[in-house]
């Protein structure tokens, strides 16, 4: 029991930062205060995410190897989360194309990120970055032009398509990057997180009933498709048991933020999707022990 509430402590207090976020946002909705959500949302996915991506591909410290096992096995599992959530959302009766990215893509970044150190330490950590990138590629490329709203027109050129690519070729090439490069799309790729919570608490200011009654559907298909996904893929290439663990606690992760920024800007669904990212992600931090234990990760507090 004293393990179990050390971790809920440990958990809580890992994300009151973003929960301060959140509430800036919130706050700012309530108070009907100026606020662009079109800004924000081209901000996030034209200008600091492809900087995030950047800076993390060139400088983790990861051997190409294991990169390339961590992005097959990541891409295999967000392949069979898509699936899988297609096919429970149209059997559901919701729409499959504006719902699908909320359902299938997991909140990688700003709770991926910080948890996956927490269960697995500074190498867990380093392997959820890569786990990140791939992630933010697939869904700020394939996956948002798969949403009914979102041309296809220039799909290739996207900014952060751009950026992963620059990456790749300067660490398989070793081109080094400037130093100031490096600190510039460091500082931009922070904004990334705060940027996407306040948007994001803005939106829970005001989400109607149905909002949030749809939400807990897709929020129920994330976690436990999000799980099996995981689970298969790893399986299915042969991970290890710790590697394997840690693909399975990222892809239990609840929604994304981003999946909430394209579903407003791209779809009439944006009302749903908040509620889906809300609600996943108090489902998650309550399950977060059963979770943890599923993996085969230590909790805090726990002796050996």
């Amino acid at each position: 029991m004293s393990a179990i509430l050390a971790f809920y402590v440990s958990t809580l207090l890992l994300l009151a930062p973003l929960l301060a976020c959140v509430g800036v946002g919130t706050y700012w909705g309530k108070r009907d205060l100026p606020f662009s959500p079109n800004f924000l949302s081209m901000l996030v996915t034209l200008v600091s995410t492809p900087a995030l991506v950047f800076h993390t591909l060139t400088s983790t410290e990861l051997e190409n190897q294991v990169l390339m096992e961590i992005g097959s096995v990541t891409a295999l599992a967000l392949f069979l989360s898509a699936v899988l959530c297609a096919l429970a959302l149209r059997i559901l009766g919701l729409p499959v194309r504006a719902l699908m990215q909320t359902a299938a893509f997991p909140n990688a970044g700003n709770m991926g990120l910080p948890l996956a150190h927490l269960a697995f330490g500074p190498q867990g950590f380093s392997a959820a970055i890569v786990f990140f990138a791939i992630c933010a590629f697939v869904q700020n490329t394939i996956a948002v032009r798969l949403l009914p709203g979102a041309g296809v027109k220039g799909a290739w050129k996207a900014p952060v398509l751009v950026a992963s690519v620059a990456a790749v070729g300067c660490r398989v090439l070793g081109v080094p990057v400037p130093q100031w490069v490096m600190e510039s799309v460091q500082l931009l790729g922070s904004l990334t997180v705060p940027l996407m919570l306040i948007s994001l608490g803005y939106a829970l200011s005001s989400i109607p009933a149905r909002g949030l009654r749809s939400g807990a559907t897709v929020a129920t298909l994330r976690l436990t498709m999000g799980a099996f996904a995981g689970f298969a893929a790893g399986w299915i290439l042969g991970l290890n048991a710790e590697l394997r663990g840690l693909i399975v606690l990222q892809m239990t992760m609840p929604c994304a933020v981003m999946s909430y920024i394209f579903a407003t800007r791209y779809t009439d669904q944006g009302d749903v999707s908040a509620g889906a990212v809300l609600l996943s992600t108090v489902g998650f931090i309550v399950l977060s022990p059963l979770i943890l234990a599923m993996v085969g990760a230590p909790l805090p507090g726990a002796t050996p």
